[in-house]
């Protein structure tokens, strides 16, 4: 007992230190107080400046669909986004009903991509799924990931954030056959920026 004491004791003050140790500039754009959705370090990517209207807290309606594939009756969530990892990244996170859910958005430099991590509550994903894509011409943020349909048709999931401006965007989360002949949308989403 006295070991495990004076090694959880050592262990603590290692980390203090070590935390001590960094920089200011290495924390300077997480969120924290005065910013509390962190901000975007110049340092990064550009692309990661994408998701930068949306950054902060949103009111948001969302319509999703029933098993049977009728649509559900709209329900209130709110969208938060912020700058993480020295604000080299973004992460978003979901309230809807009881359950809660986000992502983390990274921009590969090599892929020319962003590479978005999905992630939720209650429920845990083991092995979280990853959709890729990147801005569009048109200003749409267009994320995909293979997926079957229940029936095994090949397509993939589709995730696009459009109409984005300063005081809200839009989401729209669809399957897509391989061919494009059939679109399914399966989740949308209205967001207002709130101004607080």
């Amino acid at each position: 007992m006295k070991n495990t004491l004076l090694t959880l004791c050592l262990l603590a003050a290692t980390f203090s230190y070590c935390y001590s140790q960094l920089s200011p500039s290495a924390m300077a754009y997480e969120p924290g107080a005065g910013q509390p959705f962190g901000k975007l370090n110049p340092e990064a990517p550009a692309q990661v400046a994408d998701f930068d209207p949306m950054i902060g807290l949103c009111d948001c309606k969302s319509l999703g669909r029933n098993p049977d594939g009728t649509w559900k009756d709209t329900t209130n969530m709110v969208w938060s986004f912020k700058y993480i990892m020295n604000g080299t990244a973004v992460q978003d996170e979901v309230w809807r009903d009881g359950n809660y859910a986000g992502s983390m958005r990274q921009f590969h430099k090599d892929s020319v991509q962003w590479a978005v991590t999905y992630y939720s509550y209650p429920s845990v994903a083991y092995n979280p799924s990853v959709w890729w894509g990147n801005k569009q011409e048109n200003g749409d943020i267009i994320l995909k990931k293979e997926q079957a349909a229940p029936n095994g048709m090949a397509g993939f999931s589709s995730l696009t954030f459009y109409d984005i401006k300063e005081d809200g965007f839009n989401w729209k989360g669809e399957w897509i056959k391989d061919d494009g002949t059939i679109k399914y949308p399966f989740w949308l989403i209205w967001c207002k920026k709130r101004r607080e």
